[in-house]
């Protein structure tokens, strides 16, 4: 295991799986500018390595994360001058550019920022008793790290404005039945493990395959169908010439075990 940068994300490559895990438990891995600098890195050398299909996002500790730093907000909201080198949006838009397949680990809580944090994470494992939700009109503000946008396109418009008009957290139960999060845990200590089985469950795919599907779903929304359909079908089409396609399927027919490559 790795520290990245001043030390506040570690990474951590098993296999095909690498591990991405804020390190600030004594601030429950609240995002101050040093960590979100550290995250930018760690997540491009994730989206770099060439063996690396699936990433998980964790917390180091109790909590997965606290959200934003609360000092470093009050004193960005005093001084005008004051703007972050690496801030949530960029973090959160480089995860929907990224090549892998993720996963969070939702362990305790993620509000506020966490809660954004983890929108564009293409799976979410929580754990029962977690916090979670935005709450930002409860603290003045409104949530500008792409709660407003991603969350409509993930739970619809009306669920949505329920969720970041009222400020109130929301029952994993509840997460899970709108779609919101994937899968729940009853035991907050193993979150982590089972996001990491999770993905190495996924690890298992085509990495080709996945890559090129979950563009294509990101995309889903933002295209009309009949586009949507000519692009899915050319990209299809160039999947018919690599290795990994001919691999599948004779290991299929062989009745074994494929063993992809990525090309």
């Amino acid at each position: 295991m790795k520290e990245i940068g001043n030390g506040n994300v570690l990474l951590d490559v098993e296999g095909h799986r690498a591990d991405v895990i804020l390190n600030r438990p004594e601030k429950r891995n609240a995002m101050n500018e040093s960590l979100l600098r550290d995250l930018r890195t760690a997540l491009e050398k994730v989206d770099a390595a060439d063996d690396v299909r699936v990433m998980t996002l964790q917390g180091k500790g109790s909590v997965f994360c606290a959200g934003m730093d609360l000092e470093m907000m009050r004193k960005l909201g005093r001084d005008d001058s004051e703007t972050l080198d690496v801030g949530l949006d960029d973090i959160t838009h480089f995860i929907d550019e990224m090549d892998v397949v993720s996963v969070a680990s939702i362990k305790r809580g993620a509000i506020a920022g966490a809660f954004e944090l983890v929108l564009p994470v293409d799976f979410r494992i929580i754990s029962r008793d977690a916090k979670y939700g935005v709450i930002e009109v409860t603290l003045g503000v409104f949530p500008s790290g792409g709660a407003t946008q991603r969350l409509p396109r993930l739970v619809g418009l009306s669920k949505a404005k329920e969720i970041v008009l009222s400020g109130d957290y929301i029952d994993p139960l509840d997460a899970k039945e709108i779609g919101l999060v994937h899968e729940i845990v009853d035991d907050p200590d193993e979150t982590d493990e089972r996001a990491m089985a999770y993905a190495d469950d996924l690890a298992e795919n085509a990495p080709l395959g996945m890559k090129s599907a979950r563009e294509l779903l990101n995309s889903a929304l933002e295209m009309p169908l009949d586009e949507g359909l000519a692009f899915e079908s050319a990209m299809g089409e160039r999947l018919t010439e690599t290795n990994d396609y001919t691999e599948g399927f004779t290991a299929r027919i062989e009745g074994r075990d494929p063993e992809f490559e990525g090309k």
